[in-house]
């Protein structure tokens, strides 16, 4: 897996994936950015978000569950000492979909927890307390 990150003036970076997509970075006004993009540690919390709904919504669809929603929220907390780096995050699914089974998707959260989620796995790793709950939503 490859990247780049170009810096685009200020405090703006342009990163381009291996795959060739791109997306804009910056830095807060007080930093010298123009709040053109997500912020470094923004782009890590959200691949942590999309590595396990990936998973989960893999797992669900290989369980043969008739999900049409999957949105995670996902809540970080971070040192307050330089470097300023997460110590706390927390991973909530809401899995809509019709006649969703629960055990099945809280065991689609803890396998993307516990085995497949790189991202999620490599920051417990480092130290980074990761937590996980669910809820179930009957589609319309």
């Amino acid at each position: 897996m490859k990247a780049t990150v170009d810096w685009a003036g200020n405090a703006s970076f342009k990163a381009t994936s291996g795959t060739g997509h791109t997306i804009q970075m910056d830095g807060p006004p007080d930093h010298g950015g123009e709040n053109l993009g997500a912020r470094p540690m923004e782009m890590l919390l959200m691949g942590l978000g999309g590595c396990s709904s990936f998973d989960v919504m893999s797992i669900l669809n290989k369980s043969r569950q008739d999900v049409t929603a999957c949105h995670a929220e996902l809540e970080a907390e971070r040192a307050d000492a330089i470097p300023a780096v997460f110590t706390r995050i927390h991973l909530h699914f809401v899995v809509t979909g019709h006649g969703l089974k629960e055990n099945l998707v809280k065991r689609a959260v803890s396998l993307s927890a516990e085995k497949y989620c790189s991202a999620s796995i490599m920051l417990e790793k480092a130290g980074v307390e990761i937590t996980h709950s669910h809820e179930i939503r009957e589609a319309e």
